[in-house]
């Protein structure tokens, strides 16, 4: 079985890691290439870093420092944020960055997932799906859930596999900064409906949360952020809670 991944995410905000409650009231959680090295050392599977102001502000992920956060990790490290070209993605691997992240930019225009898939390969490409129910329904969101679009979660996630990104990191705005549990029941679907793993972002308060989420929502990993940020939770503790409940990890 495929060990489960924990994956702390940093969310950067004009150079600084920040964390909010359902996308907003941003507060100030540290500097991101101190964060990285710790939860390198930590015994973190991954890291995120999502450059969370780029979209909206039409500018490009700080490079550099992916650049720095790169030289302080060995483990593998996905950033997103304002990519919208080949180009784009050319630039930050070449900082660093093992993997990137698209949102935005893939729904509106869905062949870039493609485009990059060509290029570099699905292992490279990971989007990025932020979504809320609006009248029982899951609904994409767009420019750091400001935006709702017109697609649905479970259709544009299949669409996303067929394209040929290599994973989907799937964020429930409902459960963004609760800490009361994954969107479990929509990642257990999305997990039957596509064949490429699912990470789940949203709603981590607790170590039996992590369980949870591997269990009934099927995921492959889990993304957290202030828990980890603010040391709630320490990522060996949770992995070896994780062990002893018969939960493959990497420890």
């Amino acid at each position: 079985m495929l060990k489960k991944r924990i994956i702390p995410c940093l969310d950067i905000k004009d150079g600084r890691t920040v964390k909010g409650i359902n996308f907003l009231d941003l507060r100030d959680a540290g500097d991101p290439v101190e964060l990285a090295e710790i939860y390198s050392k930590e015994g973190a599977d991954e890291l995120v870093f999502l450059d969370i102001s780029a979209t909206e502000q039409k500018r490009k992920t700080l490079a550099e420092l992916v650049y720095h956060v790169a030289e302080k990790v060995n483990i593998p490290f996905t950033v997103g944020g304002g990519i919208s070209s080949v180009e784009d993605v050319d630039i930050l691997l070449k900082n660093g960055a093992d993997k990137v992240s698209i949102n935005s930019s893939a729904v509106k225009n869905p062949q870039l997932i493609n485009d990059l898939v060509a290029k570099f390969g699905s292992q490279c490409i990971v989007v990025a799906i932020d979504a809320k129910q609006i009248d029982g329904e899951w609904i994409v969101h767009l420019v750091g859930g400001k935006v709702p679009t017109k697609r649905r979660l479970f259709e544009w996630a299949k669409e996303v596999e067929e394209r040929g990104a290599g994973e989907i990191l799937f964020t429930s705005m409902d459960h963004d900064g609760t800490k009361n549990g994954f969107a479990n029941e929509a990642l257990a679907r999305l997990s039957k409906d596509v064949n490429i793993p699912i990470i789940a972002s949203g709603g981590a308060g607790d170590m039996q949360h992590f369980a949870d989420t591997f269990i009934d929502g099927k995921a492959d990993a889990a993304l957290a952020a202030s828990v980890f940020h603010f040391k709630e939770i320490e990522i060996n503790d949770l992995k070896r809670n994780l062990r002893d409940n018969g939960i493959p990890v990497r420890i």
